[in-house]
Formats: C-alpha cells, sequence, structure tokens
C-alpha cells in the first residue's frame, strides 16, 4: 500500500494537471502493449498500434521492465515543463537529466532486474554518459510516440480533460478535501493519509511541497509516483474507461445532425461542463431533450460524459472546442486549458 501523508500546507497545494502528460501516457502505453488486461479499453489500440511498431522497442524493452521499477527520469513532468508542454518539451527535458543521475537510476533497475542482468548491454551503454546512447532513447521514444500515442491523443486527452473537469468541480464545491475524495476506488482519502493500491508498501510525505494530481489514460489498477522522494510530488491515476481510443478523423455524417439553434446552445452550455440538469436549466428545455441532446453531440465526438455522484457531467471533446472557436483548433497537438488549482 503506497501512503501519501499531507500537512495543511500540501491541502493548499494539490493541484489538477492540465491534461495528459505526453511522456507519462507513452512509457504507461508501454506497460499495456505488452499485457493482455483491459481487452475493451485497450484491445483494439494494441491490435492496430503494433501493425506500427519497427524495431524501436528493444532500447525500450530494456528500460521499462512489465512489472516494477522504471526510471524517473523517463518523466520530467508537466510540474517542471508548464501546463503547455508538449512531447518535444519533455524530450529536451530527458536529455537534459545529468548523467550522474541517469546512472543511479539505471544501477536502480539493474538491481531490480532478474539476476542484476542488463539484456544486451543497453542500460550499460546509455550509463555511459555518451550523447548518443541518450540521443538512441530520444528517438526510440518520438518513434514509439508516433505509433502508440499520437494517432489516438484527442481520444486521451479528451478523457483527460473530462477527469479535470469532474475533479475540478469537486474542488470547486467541498475543496480540496471533496476533491482528494472523488479520486478513482484504488485511492482511499482518510485526512490526512490518502491510501492507495500498490504493489509494495511505501511512505511518501508531502512536507509542505503540495501535490500535483496527474490523470492518465494507460495508467490502469494501480497509481503511480516517482520512486525519488526528492523530486516534486505526482500521483499519476487511471481515468475512467467508457470506450476504446480510437484515431480521430473530423468530420463525418454525424456532425450532419448537428443542426439547430437549441442544439448549438446546449454545446455552448457544456463548454464549462454541465450535468444534465444544468443543462437542461441553462438551455430552457425538459430533462429528457436535454439527455437527449447530450447523446447526439456525443455519439458525434464532440462530447465526453462522466459519473458525477448521483449526476453526469457533460465536457467537451477538443473537436466539440474547436467547433465552438468556428473549427479553429487549439495551438499545437498537445495545447491544453489552464490549471486549476486549490
Amino acid at each position: 500500500m503506497l501512503r501519501i501523508h499531507f500537512t495543511g500546507k500540501d491541502l493548499g497545494g494539490v493541484r489538477m494537471a492540465a491534461g495528459p502528460d505526453p511522456l507519462w501516457e507513452t512509457i504507461l502505453s508501454f506497460h499495456r502493449i505488452r499485457d493482455r488486461r483491459g481487452p475493451l479499453a485497450f484491445g483494439e489500440w494494441r491490435r492496430e498500434t503494433r501493425t506500427r511498431l519497427n524495431g524501436e522497442t528493444s532500447l525500450l524493452s530494456a528500460l521499462v521492465p512489465q512489472r516494477g521499477y522504471f526510471p524517473d527520469f523517463l518523466t520530467p513532468g508537466q510540474g517542471r515543463l508548464g501546463f503547455d508542454a508538449g512531447l518535444e518539451a519533455g524530450l529536451e527535458a530527458l536529455r537534459a537529466t545529468p548523467h550522474e543521475r541517469i546512472r543511479a537510476e539505471l544501477a536502480l533497475l539493474v538491481m531490480g532486474n532478474e539476476r542484476g542482468r542488463d539484456p544486451g548491454g543497453r542500460l550499460a551503454t546509455l550509463a555511459d554518459g555518451g550523447s548518443g546512447g541518450l540521443g538512441r532513447l530520444v528517438e526510440a521514444l518520438r518513434v514509439y510516440h508516433r505509433a502508440a500515442v499520437e494517432p489516438y491523443w484527442p481520444h486521451i486527452r479528451a478523457r483527460a480533460e473530462a477527469d479535470r473537469a469532474l475533479r475540478g468541480r469537486a474542488l470547486l464545491d467541498g475543496g480540496a478535501d471533496e476533491l482528494l475524495s472523488t479520486l478513482p476506488p484504488m485511492l482511499r482519502w482518510r485526512s490526512p493519509v490518502l491510501e492507495a493500491d500498490y504493489p509494495v508498501d511505501r511512505e511518501l510525505r508531502l512536507d509542505g511541497r503540495g501535490l500535483l494530481l496527474q490523470p492518465s489514460f494507460f495508467c490502469r489498477s494501480t497509481p503511480v509516483v516517482h520512486r525519488d522522494p526528492t523530486l516534486p510530488p505526482v500521483l499519476v491515476y487511471p481515468v475512467t474507461h467508457s470506450d476504446a481510443p480510437a484515431v480521430t478523423e473530423r468530420g463525418g455524417p454525424t456532425l450532419g445532425r448537428l443542426v439547430g439553434h437549441t442544439r448549438s446552445a446546449v454545446l455552448r452550455a457544456i463548454e464549462h461542463g454541465s450535468t444534465t440538469s444544468e443543462l437542461a436549466r441553462r438551455t430552457g428545455v425538459s430533462l429528457a431533450s436535454a439527455s437527449q441532446h447530450a447523446c447526439v453531440l456525443r455519439e458525434a465526438g464532440l462530447v465526453v460524459t462522466l459519473r458525477h455522484g448521483n449526476a453526469v457531467l457533460h465536457t467537451l471533446t477538443p473537436l466539440g472546442a474547436a467547433l465552438l472557436r468556428g473549427g479553429r483548433p487549439a495551438e499545437g497537438l498537445y495545447a491544453r486549458n489552464g490549471p486549476v488549482t486549490s
């Protein structure tokens, strides 16, 4: 079990990541592509992604075992890079990792491997400190990300941002206590300690540093934290899955159903998150009509719906947000909204 210990200052420093982190999603997706769990959420994604992969996974296999520790330097994180950081910013931060830290974390990885082995000597080459080894790692991550994560990024981002809206509403309703109480079931808030299902016993003391909550599409079953307790604290936890990721294509016949003043008003009412009851009230339609309009928008790929207590919360997908902007997408593939802070 993992136990995260909060002080009063830490509660004031709880914050939500603005969206999915490209490197966390890349590393955690590498776990998912090698297991058979979650066939509904990940089965089709595995089949599609494997057809696009060539030899770029050999180095990643040495660095990211199927179970247990993987080096912290692989996921520099939004907390260090800023909320608009994309994949390239993360890779540059990884490239700038001090060699002393790389060697220390790789030594931990080798110790954790079966019989302390380094298959193919790949880790030793990386630990030598030459720019060539780190450059090959950066390129392997970039190529793998393009095959496994980038084609599905709008879907991944929509799920993470829907989770963010859910947690942000809880924060506004009841503060950090309410936010921590609404996290997925494998996380249990027993003030002043957040307990989590975890493969080993571990105590993490925040000591006034606060905590970044990072929702992740490819995280599964248990949350993830950095092993190094001196790094800025981040808790990566799984988002709710209601469908499988798909390569997003704009347009299509479903969008033809988005005709008329009422449905446009419904879409605008969902812009900052809305329950079905709020949607009916804001647009002046019946509860049944609001639910029907939200269903059509969801089928069109413009809205994501998550359960929020006894109600459901509707939020826009990137495509829905682009439609409200007159078809103009946000700046860049990884552009996000601003942070939610307590």
